[in-house]
């Protein structure tokens, strides 16, 4: 009884909150960031393009477009995939989707069971790949603290959870509700964090794209 009233709130209440802090926190920072430069580098936004803006983007986005992602092709492989499936899996996944149409009368189209359970393992080796990366190459674990390792292993706690509820591995109440927990405090952690680049990654590389195409007729991917 007492897992059930926590997954009510857990599905009311506090995802509610986890939500408007996630949308709203986005937009503050955003508006924060831009405010702050508009007055500390004002003649910098004379020089805004958004076609270079957008090939920067693009390049980025798309893997193996820039000569920093082709020295690495199994790190951009690795990362491609994991931000396409840690986006879509939860969004098409038909659990969720269920809920979507109970709470507000929508749905999105719903992968098979099946599948988003093996996309959920390409997720969680993905991070598991990420980790021992950073653990062993020198030059990228001296730029991580323990608290990007926290980000990590929140990033990939719903997931892991998830899973291991959906095979009813360990108590399913409490498996459960911690999946929805771990997925509402990440919601509410990525608009103050490193997580934020889920958004401010395509403002960072729309000015530095135009930044460089603009003034100097370089390229930067």
């Amino acid at each position: 009884m007492a897992m059930d009233k926590l997954y009510e709130f857990l599905i009311g209440p506090a995802l509610w909150v986890a939500v408007i802090v996630f949308v709203g926190g986005l937009a503050v920072r955003l508006a924060w960031l831009y405010g702050l430069s508009r007055e500390r580098d004002k003649p910098w936004h004379d020089f805004e393009d958004p076609k270079w803006a957008w090939r920067s983007i693009i390049h980025w986005v798309l893997p193996w477009l820039s000569v920093s992602s082709r020295r690495q092709p199994v790190f951009t492989g690795a990362v491609w995939v994991f931000h396409i499936l840690w986006i879509g899996v939860p969004l098409f996944l038909e659990a969720h989707n269920l809920l979507f149409e109970e709470a507000w009368g929508w749905s999105l189209p719903s992968l098979p069971a099946g599948l988003a359970d093996w996309l959920t393992l390409v997720v969680i080796a993905c991070v598991l790949f990420f980790l021992v990366r950073r653990l062993t190459r020198p030059e990228v674990r001296v730029l991580t603290s323990a608290w990007d390792y926290f980000l990590i292993l929140l990033a990939l706690s719903p997931f892991a959870t998830g899973w291991l509820a959906y095979h009813q591995v360990g108590p399913y109440g409490l498996m459960l509700n911690l999946h929805i927990f771990l997925a509402e405090v990440l919601l509410v952690i990525i608009p103050f964090s490193k997580l934020g680049h889920l958004v401010l990654f395509f403002v960072s590389r729309a000015s530095i794209g135009y930044d460089f195409g603009t003034r100097r007729g370089a390229r930067v991917w």
